[in-house]
């Protein structure tokens, strides 16, 4: 093996590498506050009495998470067009992050919602609260506190899933390692130099996400 490694060559784009995890942050940190959103709300619709409703819910969670996510991104991207409706990359990624987000979001913040005891919607109820007040004020709480680790490691997989949108040309990390390898031809350390910023950028959110945990959600020690 006379491969001779040359990480010097990359200096000059340090910046570009930069902006990459900057986009790459960005674009996940909007996914991370719709595709919650989204998830909540397909919550709700799922315990829904209203049949369509429900059905429509259940539908968007089915549909999401049984299909693959690049398929989900090239059909918004390449496939809306054909009835009218054209994005951005930037646009097209942030929506197939945010509908993927919300449909996993969906089940494991409905696991957590079943595990509450079923006392505490009747706690509410008792209160002279609406479903709606019960459903924010008595249950969201102990339900975060179960399912708040599942919903970091979620989180954690959307930074990373970003990746997969330079398949149409949005920006971000990936897209700009790409741009920096077509100019170096130095791909191994490219792609090495972007493994560990994804590597990094992972391990500040999963550190960020255990200290909301232990102040927010962890029953107080003895």
């Amino acid at each position: 093996m006379n491969y001779k490694f040359d990480f010097s060559s990359l200096l000059p784009y340090w910046e570009q590498f930069l902006s990459g995890c900057w986009l790459t942050l960005s674009l996940a940190a909007i996914a991370l506050v719709t595709g919650l959103s989204l998830g909540l709300i397909t919550v709700l619709g799922k315990r829904s009495k209203i049949a369509p409703v429900k059905l429509v819910a259940t539908s968007y969670v089915e549909l999401i998470r049984n299909t693959p996510f690049l398929v989900q991104v090239l059909f918004i991207f390449f496939g809306m067009p054909s009835i009218g409706i054209s994005l951005t990359p930037w646009a097209a990624a942030v929506l197939a992050l945010s509908l993927n987000l919300g449909a996993f979001s969906a089940e494991i913040i409905r696991g957590g919602i079943d595990a509450v005891p079923r006392g505490q919607f009747e706690a509410g109820a008792a209160l002279g609260l609406t479903p709606l007040q019960t459903f924010v004020y008595v249950v969201l709480k102990p339900a975060m506190r179960t399912i708040f680790p599942a919903l970091s490691g979620q989180f954690v997989m959307l930074l990373l899933t970003t990746s997969i949108v330079s398949s149409i040309s949005a920006e971000e990390l990936t897209s700009v390692s790409q741009s920096v390898d077509s100019i170096t031809f130095r791909s191994f350390e490219v792609y090495i130099v972007a493994t560990l910023l994804y590597f990094a950028m992972s391990m500040i959110f999963s550190l960020a996400f255990k200290m909301i945990d232990r102040t927010y959600f962890s029953y107080p020690t003895k």
